[in-house]
């Protein structure tokens, strides 16, 4: 392969890594990880970009999972750990892929909700995008794989605009805040914002399997995320109230389960910031579920003509899609719940324990020692995670907010 062809595709290929990160993740991150402060903020973010890395490239180097065209997930960790890896891999999977479109159909929900002065009807939203995403997502891949170059342009710029109109608004004495003790609680959020790794084997085979510059596409495509997860979590805090009166603040916003477009349009009150925001988060949202409502349907259809005997591809679709929009439609303000439990359980299970302990059960040396340093970090990450879910942990953030003046920081 020539070098501008294979720098080419190295470049694509990264583009594509960056374009599964843009989800929900990201409207999730300066919210969660925002109570913690900004400096726990980079750290946390900068320490789960380095992990999350780390797994990706081990599963890369997997040629049994990356090699076969019919290799799975659970077929793959059921050869490699036995049955209990095979079993955690397939509810593992069922919690990230339910969960995401969980989270995109309430998220969608919050944004536009937040984004109009007038109530729209919360079911109807829902309904409405569920119905566009799900269609796209069955019968509209070839259209979306066509314009992803689009649709990974018009992020972009919306992006921009979105930092563009944050950074008028910069108020540095914000960032001094931390709360270091509840960091850990921020970071299954942290880890869903750097989650691509379903689309690994299909880079590799794209790749003609060229270890090197695998390497290489996945190394810059998680970076151009990590660099947007950074500015924009800068720009966020710095720019939005953590705490005190009124609703447009941080804390406000993480209660009500909302991304941090909605209290940032309200207290910009630009057009233009409302409109890149809508615009970001529809793309965002769509384009992440179809990608993982496409995983979800195929999945799926390996259960249903295993377990009941059927590939029927009507019964695979409503097993796949009906429960998330039942969940979304019960629960409505579930965005940022959803974002955590997918991070902190389901992504922590197969794309950091799991690979940790492959590094463990072959490597020697060094290699092992960092085996057993990535399962003890995604460990602590699931410890907190279920010991809020299951009501063992209760960790809340200690917030100071700001005055009217904003000039001092006056304890709550």
């Amino acid at each position: 392969m020539k070098e501008t062809s294979k720098l080419s595709l190295i470049l694509s290929m990264s583009f594509v890594v960056t374009g599964n990160m843009l989800g929900a993740g990201i409207l999730a991150l300066p919210i969660k990880t925002g109570l913690s402060g900004f400096i726990p903020s980079v750290l946390g973010i900068l320490l789960m970009w380095a992990l999350m890395l780390t797994t990706a490239m081990i599963l890369a180097g997997q040629k049994s999972l990356t090699e076969s065209k019919t290799a799975d997930l659970p077929t793959f960790f059921q050869k490699e750990l036995g049955t209990v890896g095979k079993w955690i891999t397939v509810v593992a999977n069922m919690i990230i892929l339910y969960g995401l479109l969980v989270a995109y159909i309430s998220g969608t929900e919050s944004v536009v909700q937040g984004l109009f002065t007038k109530p729209v009807s919360t079911p109807l939203v829902m309904i409405c995008f569920f119905c566009v995403a799900t269609f796209l997502t069955l019968f509209g891949m070839k259209l979306m794989r066509k314009g992803n170059a689009v649709i990974m342009i018009l992020m972009w710029v919306t992006f921009g605009t979105l930092v563009f109109y944050c950074a008028q608004h910069v108020e540095t004495p914000r960032l001094r805040f931390t709360d270091w003790h509840y960091l850990p609680a921020s970071l299954p959020v942290v880890v869903t914002a750097f989650h691509f790794h379903n689309i690994i084997p299909s880079i590799c085979r794209n790749m003609d399997f060229d270890q090197r510059a695998i390497r290489k596409a996945m190394f810059l495509g998680t970076f151009i995320g990590l660099i947007m997860n950074l500015i924009w979590v800068f720009v966020v805090i710095a720019a939005l109230p953590l705490d005190g009166p009124g609703t447009d603040t941080v804390l406000a916003a993480f209660h009500g389960n909302q991304p941090a477009t909605v209290p940032l349009s309200h207290l910009l009150e630009s057009h233009a910031f409302t409109i890149s925001a809508l615009v970001f988060a529809l793309l965002a949202m769509t384009a992440a579920y179809m990608a993982n409502g496409t995983a979800l349907t195929s999945f799926i259809r390996d259960l249903t003509t295993t377990y009941l005997h059927t590939s029927s591809r009507a019964v695979a679709a409503a097993v796949a899609f009906l429960p998330p929009l039942i969940i979304s439609l019960a629960y409505p303000d579930v965005f940022l719940d959803a974002i955590g439990l997918v991070g902190g359980v389901g992504i922590d299970l197969i794309f950091g324990i799991l690979p940790g302990w492959l590094l463990i059960k072959y490597g020697r040396g060094k290699v092992r020692v960092l085996g057993y340093v990535i399962v003890a970090c995604f460990s602590v990450v699931l410890i907190y995670e279920l010991g809020q879910e299951l009501g063992l942990l209760h960790i809340r953030p200690h917030v100071e907010y700001w005055n009217v003046s904003h000039k001092s920081i006056v304890p709550h």
